[in-house]
């Protein structure tokens, strides 16, 4: 039985050597005490700093260290993807690399996973987090549950340990725009949770800015359900329906009191209100067109600049005709 720790990095490069030593130190103990081999893939995500020479030198110490190194920062859903694409283990645990994912969870996981589970989901607590942002991420669950087709849950992120059986389905899905919490939720298969306390970054900083997470929840909603779209129908038809109502109410008051000097209130109200209308609808349209406009181009994924794993290129070549198959 092999396991493959799959780990994205990008600009970690204070990271990389406490996760190696954290790694190495819980899974030589435990693959020793429960009969497994293990691999490291770590994928560098076109980082600008010494994230790959890090790579390199724990890759050259260590002969289970696998490495995929992007041509630039195509981002954590194609580092993902990359390192489920290329793993060559029985089971799959993919965290972050900054170590706020703690190892010692592994040997729980793959207890869970030996036990017949296809994930083995960990879910965080919020403890030490900013109240600001917990309120936040709370009010995004509880809206796009009730917008996309399938549940997500509050606390539970990429952290988790795929069978080989979940590990082919992820990877069998080739859409561009990737929503992997939405993708490990909509492929099902025996899931299991295990919770753990919240863990604070030890080095280095988030590389997750507003405007990156306001993107990331957008791509979430628009990737599982076509609700936008039919809340824009709703609004325009309620719209034009109060419409009526208003032109039915002018007419009636012509008749009765007769013809008075129209209101400017009234027609700038008008305006702006089916204007802003328009405009959102037309931006919701535009969202879903230009998802289409990405999926049809059929780009892959990544690019891959180097790697130590043997034959790489031709999977990689493989996966990208896959990738453009009708």
């Amino acid at each position: 039985m092999l396991l493959s720790v799959i780990t994205p990095a990008y600009n970690e490069q204070e990271s990389i050597r406490k996760l190696h030593q954290r790694l190495t130190s819980i899974l030589s103990r435990d693959s020793f005490e429960t009969g497994y081999e293990y691999e490291l893939v770590f994928v560098n995500d076109g980082s600008r700093d010494r994230t790959l020479e890090e790579i390199k030198q724990v890759a050259a110490s260590d002969p289970r260290v696998r490495y995929i190194s992007f041509s630039r920062n195509f981002g954590k859903e194609a580092a993902m993807l990359a390192g489920l694409s290329f793993c060559s283990g029985d089971f799959g645990i993919i965290m972050d690399s900054d170590l706020q994912h703690p190892p010692e969870m592994i040997p729980a996981m793959m207890d869970q996973g030996r036990a017949g589970f296809d994930q083995v989901i960990a879910k965080r607590t919020r403890s030490g987090d900013k109240k600001g942002r917990t309120f936040l991420s709370k009010l995004y669950y509880r809206l796009v549950n009730h917008l996309i087709d399938v549940k997500l849950e509050d606390g539970v992120g990429d952290f988790r340990l795929l069978s080989r059986k979940a590990i082919d389905a992820l990877v069998s899905m080739r859409e561009y725009t990737r929503f992997s919490k939405g993708l490990f939720a909509w492929i099902g298969f025996r899931s299991t949770v295990i919770e753990y306390e919240n863990v604070q970054r030890e080095a280095g900083e988030t590389k997750w800015s507003l405007k990156a997470l306001l993107r990331y929840a957008a791509d979430g909603i628009m990737s599982f359900n076509d609700k936008p779209l039919r809340v824009s129908f709703y609004i325009g038809a309620i719209t034009m329906f109060l419409g009526l109502l208003y032109i039915l109410y002018s007419l009636v008051r012509v008749l009765v009191v007769g013809i008075e000097e129209p209101g400017y209130f009234t027609m700038i109200s008008a305006i702006l209100i089916m204007g802003g209308v328009q405009l959102v609808s037309v931006g919701v349209l535009g969202e879903y067109i230009g998802k289409i406009y990405y999926e049809v181009k059929g780009r892959p994924h990544f690019l891959v600049q180097e790697s130590n794993i043997p034959d790489l290129t031709e999977r990689s070549e493989a996966n990208h005709k896959g990738n453009n198959a009708p």
